[in-house]
């Protein structure tokens, strides 16, 4: 086993702007992440991923980054960041910081200068092109909607955003770039951070000459992303990332890759090739997404996530490394997604979390999750924040949708359910600001919220904080052995975990049926003993096993 300490930590993400407001103007900023540092030590949690606290003019809630080596003003001061990273290293935990290096803001100085004229030093730090037939220079679409390109009248050409307009992508083919950006990621290091997690990292390298894709039926715009994702120079500028910075401290790293499989994983993250840690993957995000996409809803098939799982623990068993998530500030909340917010809310949200925290890999908690946050359902578009969301309900309406299908798909997938802001208590406003929220609160704070959790053994907060200590306790959660047991049953996820003489049974109820099940010779333990269950109690372990809705157990046994 090679043993690191980002094997063996639990990852808590912060997204700031929604965590904890200190000053009463609505927005979420640094010293409220310092006045919650002992909850965070309190459920466990070994290093926080701070989402974007950079400068930046907020079109896209901060990943749109004006100025790398500055703190937005919302957020607090560099002396404010500087506090906050000191009382994390003092409680012994660790931070990592997002970065965003696929695209900037408009309003950074680079693409301010960019702009200016076609032979400005920093032109070549963006991709640019003439247009074609007084058309854009392909025909990819952005991310957000619309077109990938933006027209620019002081030059007469096109620079390339895969996302917001007002984010431009930066042109990594630029040793130039390069060097700046490895020169800001030492100046944060140098100031203590732990590491980083990359944003959509594998986008960096586009195919030459960015040719046409094809148009799907009833689109305007290609995706293009054949062109762009892991494209052709990825792995020598990860590499190259690797030389001259990353090598130098002992850090985590974990880059965001869309249409990243297994064996391009391993690539990304074995330890002989000297590239990152780990990845973030999201195939079993879209396994509820139909053919057009995340708006197109449909439901969970429990075999497919099974097998999508377990296609992940077993390509990077011995080589490589998982990230374990079901939820961050760009998908919905896991119990409204994949359980059941109402009746089985608590069971559910504890269900979802055994399955993911009792596998191997390194799992991450976003705020909120581990006291069950749900979805919400804002009457009306003008409250939500998301450009994602805004812009397919304009698309929708213009195309003549029936308003209730569109709202429909925002409930279940817009990602302002990750961003109302964190619960804290029964006062006005979830405990989270004195004054007026940039985002509503979700009215099911009065229920859902930290006070009332953290004084209560069965809650789901204490849940997690059992599953946590028991990943400290016990080796074989983090380094043992995977492999799935009733590959094809449509209602429960069973896996066992073996390390030495050591196995783990994990058995969970993924609906709110009763039900019986029974264990293959696989499953079989020696000297079961329960190590946890989001029921009361004891459940004995037998070839025949009663499972109650949702319920979840773990047991610890020999071979």
């Amino acid at each position: 086993m090679n043993k690191k300490w980002w094997k063996e930590s639990v990852v808590y993400q912060v997204y700031p702007r929604s965590f904890k407001d200190s000053n009463g103007d609505g927005i979420g900023d640094l010293q409220g992440i310092i006045s919650k540092l002992d909850y965070l030590k309190e459920l466990g949690i070994d290093v926080i991923w701070l989402s974007p606290v950079y400068k930046s003019p907020n079109d896209d809630n901060g990943y749109d980054i004006s100025d790398y080596q500055g703190i937005m003003d919302e957020f607090g001061t560099m002396a404010d960041w500087d506090q906050l990273l000191e009382e994390m290293h003092n409680r012994g935990m660790k931070l990592i910081m997002d970065l965003v290096v696929n695209h900037s803001s408009d309003e950074h100085k680079w693409f301010v200068e960019s702009r200016k004229s076609k032979d400005n030093p920093y032109r070549n730090y963006y991709i640019w092109r003439k247009g074609k037939d007084r058309k854009e220079p392909n025909n990819w679409g952005s991310n957000f909607g619309g077109s990938a390109w933006e027209y620019d009248e002081e030059t007469d050409e096109y620079f390339l955003h895969l996302f917001s307009k007002k984010q431009p992508d930066l042109n990594w083919e630029n040793p130039q770039l390069r060097k700046e950006v490895y020169n800001m990621m030492t100046w944060w290091l140098d100031k203590g951070i732990d590491g980083f997690r990359m944003d959509v990292v594998n986008f960096i390298s586009k195919v030459e000459g960015l040719p046409d894709d094809e148009v799907k039926p009833g689109k305007k715009y290609a995706s293009g992303s054949k062109y762009y994702r892991n494209g052709p120079k990825i792995h020598d500028y990860f590499q190259e990332m690797n030389r001259e910075v990353l090598s130098k401290y002992d850090i985590m790293t974990v880059g965001e890759m869309p249409g990243v499989k297994p064996e391009l994983a391993k690539k990304y993250t074995a330890d002989d090739r000297n590239e990152l840690n780990m990845v973030f993957q999201f195939q079993h995000m879209g396994l509820d997404n139909g053919k057009n996409g995340k708006w197109d809803l449909k439901p969970l098939y429990l075999p497919d996530l099974k097998e999508n799982l377990t296609e992940w623990q077993k390509a990077l068993e011995n080589e490589g490394w998982n990230s374990l998530y079901f939820s961050n500030h760009d998908q919905p909340r896991s119990v409204s997604r994949f359980g059941d917010d109402g009746k089985y809310h608590k069971e559910s949200a504890k269900m979802l979390a055994t399955i993911l925290h009792m596998m191997k890999g390194t799992p991450y908690v976003y705020q909120g999750e581990e006291i069950g946050m749900t979805n919400v359902h804002f009457s009306s578009i003008e409250d939500y924040k998301d450009i994602e969301t805004i812009n397919f309900y304009n698309e929708q309406m213009e195309a003549g949708k029936p308003i209730e299908e569109t709202m429909k798909s925002i409930y279940e997938k817009s990602r302002d359910n990750a961003r109302t802001p964190m619960q804290w208590d029964r006062s006005t406003n979830a405990g989270f600001t004195t004054g007026s929220p940039w985002i509503a609160v979700n009215p099911n704070y009065s229920e859902v919220n930290v006070e009332s959790q953290i004084h209560d053994e069965n809650s789901i907060f204490h849940y997690y904080k059992k599953l946590i200590s028991l990943r400290k306790e016990h080796e074989i959660i983090v380094y043992g052995n995977y492999d799935l047991l009733l590959p094809e049953h449509e209602e429960v996820f069973a896996y066992s975990r073996a390390l030495g003489d050591e196995k783990l049974l994990v058995l969970c109820n993924f609906y709110a049926n009763e039900i019986e099940v029974e264990l293959p010779t696989e499953g079989n333990l020696r000297s079961p003993k329960q190590l946890i269950r989001n029921y009361p109690g004891d459940a004995t372990l037998s070839p025949k096993v009663k499972l109650k809705p949702y319920e979840a157990v773990v047991y610890k046994g020999s071979i």
